[in-house]
C-alpha cells in the first residue's frame, strides 16, 4: 500500500530490470576472470627455459643428482673417450706376443734354408771333388797303360819300376783308384768291353781269356772299361 508520502514501511522500492541485468553481467565477467587465473607479469616476461621444462618433464630439478643407472654412475667411459693405460698395455702386450711368434717363424725358416744350403754345398763339393779326381785319373791313364805294358814285357826295372810303383800307390791310396780286369773273370758288359771273342770247351760261360787294356774304377764310377777278349763255351 502506498501512503500519501511514499511507499509504506516494509515494502521495497521497485528495481529496474535493465539495471539488474547489467549488474548480473558484471558479476559473471568477474567470476570468469578469476577462474581463468592468467599468468603473472613475471611469468609473462620470463618464460621458462627449455632446459627447465625438460627437467620438470623428466622429474629432475636443477642441481638434482643424476640417476644411479646412468653410464657415468657405473664408471663406463663415454663413446669416443681415449682408452685407459691398462687397455693400452694389454694391446701392446698382444702385439709383442704376435711379433715374437713371427720372429720365431722367420728364424725357423732361416735355419731350415741354411741347413739345406749346407747340405747342398757338401753334396756339390763332394761331386766336384770326385769330378776333379776323375779328370786327374783320366789324364794319367795313358801313363798307367804304359807302366802295365812294360810290366807284362819285363821292362819295368830299376828306378823306373820304383817310380811307377809309387805313382800307382799314391793314386790308389789318396784317390781310391782301382785297376780291374784279369784273365779268368766272368765277362760283365757293365765294366768290360769285348774287343774279340773266341770259343773254348774249357769254359762254361763267357769269361775273359785275354786283357788287352785293364780297366780303372774310381769309387763306384767306372773311369774306363777293361778291354778284353771273351771266351765263349764251344
Amino acid at each position: 500500500m502506498t501512503g500519501p508520502d511514499g511507499p509504506a514501511e516494509g515494502e521495497g522500492t521497485p528495481v529496474d530490470p535493465d539495471l539488474a541485468d547489467a549488474v548480473e553481467a558484471a558479476f559473471d565477467d568477474a567470476r570468469s576472470e578469476l577462474s581463468d587465473d592468467p599468468p603473472s607479469e613475471d611469468a609473462a616476461t620470463n618464460p621458462p627455459s627449455e632446459g627447465g621444462s625438460k627437467e620438470r618433464a623428466g622429474g629432475h630439478a636443477p642441481g638434482a643428482p643424476e640417476d644411479a643407472q646412468s653410464p657415468r654412475a657405473e664408471g663406463v667411459d663415454d663413446a669416443g673417450a681415449p682408452p685407459s693405460e691398462l687397455d693400452q698395455a694389454k694391446a701392446e702386450a698382444a702385439q709383442a706376443v704376435d711379433d715374437l711368434a713371427r720372429a720365431r717363424a722367420d728364424l725357423y725358416n732361416l735355419q731350415q734354408e741354411y741347413q739345406g744350403f749346407v747340405r747342398r754345398s757338401r753334396e756339390a763339393a763332394a761331386g766336384h771333388r770326385q769330378a776333379g779326381q776323375a779328370l786327374v785319373v783320366e789324364a794319367l791313364i795313358p801313363v798307367l797303360d804304359e807302366i802295365e805294358l812294360a810290366r807284362q814285357h819285363g821292362d819295368l826295372t830299376g828306378s823306373f819300376e820304383a817310380m811307377a810303383t809309387k805313382l800307382e800307390g799314391v793314386l790308389g791310396d789318396k784317390f781310391g783308384l782301382e785297376r780291374f780286369g784279369r784273365v779268368g773273370e766272368d765277362f760283365d758288359p757293365s765294366c768290360h768291353e769285348a774287343l774279340m771273342a773266341v770259343e773254348s770247351a774249357e769254359v762254361s760261360g763267357p769269361s775273359i781269356s785275354m786283357v788287352l787294356q785293364p780297366g780303372y774304377r774310381l769309387g763306384d764310377k767306372i773311369v774306363r772299361a777293361a778291354r778284353v777278349q771273351v771266351a765263349n763255351p764251344g
